[in-house]
């Protein structure tokens, strides 16, 4: 039987949720940038991703991927803040996305490994092997809860 998403958020350790959590003051204060470099690394690497953004200016550094990239920074904020809950704080997001916007679950993961990527070269320090394997696990769950409309 398929886990719920309840059951993955269980899965992350309190040392991971640390991790997490100690992480998130240092990347939320880049937020901006962050998102920004984000989204500019998902469609330079996975240019088929664009194909949601038709409306959207996609040069780097534009208007367009600033303030999507802060939401996009902010939704994982959300799963940070709330992160013995992730599946309640992003039910909205997943609704909107999966109904609405009706986009291939396949792009969460992309998008998690451009965020993953992203963190690690802001913060390589603080990126040891406990937190790539943290934020990998964590950026598995915000996915995994995104696509729940899916299922």
């Amino acid at each position: 039987m398929p886990s719920s998403s309840s059951d993955i958020t269980m899965s992350l350790t309190r040392a991971e949720r640390t991790i997490i959590m100690s992480m998130w003051g240092k990347i939320s204060a880049q937020a901006d940038i962050i998102g920004t470099e984000t989204l500019e690394r998902l469609f330079a690497s996975y240019p088929q991703t664009k194909t949601y953004f038709p409306h959207f200016d996609l040069h780097p550094g534009s208007a367009h991927l600033r303030s999507h990239g802060s939401k996009v920074v902010a939704a994982v904020g959300d799963a940070v803040k709330n992160i013995d809950n992730i599946a309640s704080a992003l039910s909205k997001l997943s609704e909107l996305h999966a109904y609405i916007l009706r986009v291939d679950p396949v792009n969460f993961k992309l998008l998690s490994h451009c965020l993953l990527v992203t963190v690690a070269s802001h913060f390589p320090a603080d990126f040891t092997a406990d937190a790539h394997a943290a934020w990998d696990k964590f950026l598995s769950v915000v996915s995994s809860v995104l696509t729940e409309k899916y299922r």
